[in-house]
């Protein structure tokens, strides 16, 4: 099983990459964690090619996808947007967040692969007793402010925290409808832990990259792995002893500024490597 995110397919160099990617064997399942592109038509053209070459391909949203953008055909907001590409992904039998979740048997025993859609609600803050609103402020007088603010609409919910919300919630439960004692590979678009955001070039930025409701699913869901991307710096991290891996393709001009190039899919089962730093 491998994973990749943030393939951004609307770079022809990102294009050209996904048109070229191959499983390693028939069996390979591969788990994609968001923004394959904006526009609707990208988006499935992406999947498409994916699904026909791997033997099952898990979806997880990215803010990207839920962009209502200028020139886009498909003209949904929020929840009908995120609605539609769910539809066309089980068009292409492209699993979802709304779907069954899969289990995975490896030679260690079955791993259920639960991909998840839970947005941001700015609770990713600067250190401090600063309030979401404070440093959104702070953000925008530092000109560091996501596009989602003018693109990714929250319909029919009045904000996205308000959505994220919403989400957090249903998946909570599903999860915790899970046997006792089941394994699972989490995949979100965004990091569950304000913690790996620490990289980030701009710290602002972390207000978009998740919610404090997700900080213990990787212990409370008996979580193997955790993957995830949206910051665009891929690594692989160890929280409580489990293994995070961020599996962003990215922008071409990231990727040449890289002093060591990242495989474009990452191993996640069976598992390889140790608990590290």
């Amino acid at each position: 099983m491998v994973a990749v995110s943030d393939l951004h397919v609307g770079y022809q160099e990102n294009r050209e990459i996904v048109a070229g990617l191959r499983p390693e064997s028939e069996s390979d399942w591969l788990l994609v964690a968001g923004d394959v592109g904006e526009f609707a038509a990208d988006i499935e053209w992406a999947l498409k090619v994916l699904s026909q070459r791997f033997a099952k391909v898990i979806w997880a949203p990215g803010n990207h996808e839920l962009w209502t953008c200028r020139g886009d055909p498909v003209q949904l907001r929020g929840e009908e947007r995120y609605l539609y590409l769910v539809g066309l992904c089980q068009q292409l039998g492209v699993v979802t967040p709304e779907d069954p979740y899969p289990v995975w048997q490896g030679p260690d025993g079955p791993v259920v692969i639960a991909p998840l859609f839970v947005l941001y609600d700015y609770s990713f803050l600067p250190p401090g007793s600063m309030t979401a609103a404070d440093a959104l402020a702070r953000a925008y007088e530092a000109g560091v402010v996501c596009t989602d603010e003018i693109l990714l609409h929250p319909d029919p919910y009045p904000s996205r925290d308000a959505w994220c919300g919403a989400r957090v919630g249903l998946t909570e439960r599903r999860l915790a409808a899970l046997a006792s004692g089941t394994r699972t590979v989490l995949l979100n678009h965004f990091p569950l832990t304000r913690e790996d955001t620490t990289p980030l070039r701009y710290p602002e930025f972390a207000l978009w990259c998740g919610t404090t409701g997700t900080a213990d699913w990787h212990l409370r869901f008996n979580a193997t792995a955790v993957v995830y991307g949206h910051l665009h710096i891929p690594r692989t991290t160890w929280h409580d002893g489990v293994r995070f891996e961020e599996v962003s393709l990215g922008y071409p001009e990231e990727r040449r500024m890289r002093e060591k190039p990242s495989p474009t899919l990452r191993q996640i089962l069976p598992a390889t490597g140790v608990p590290g730093d």
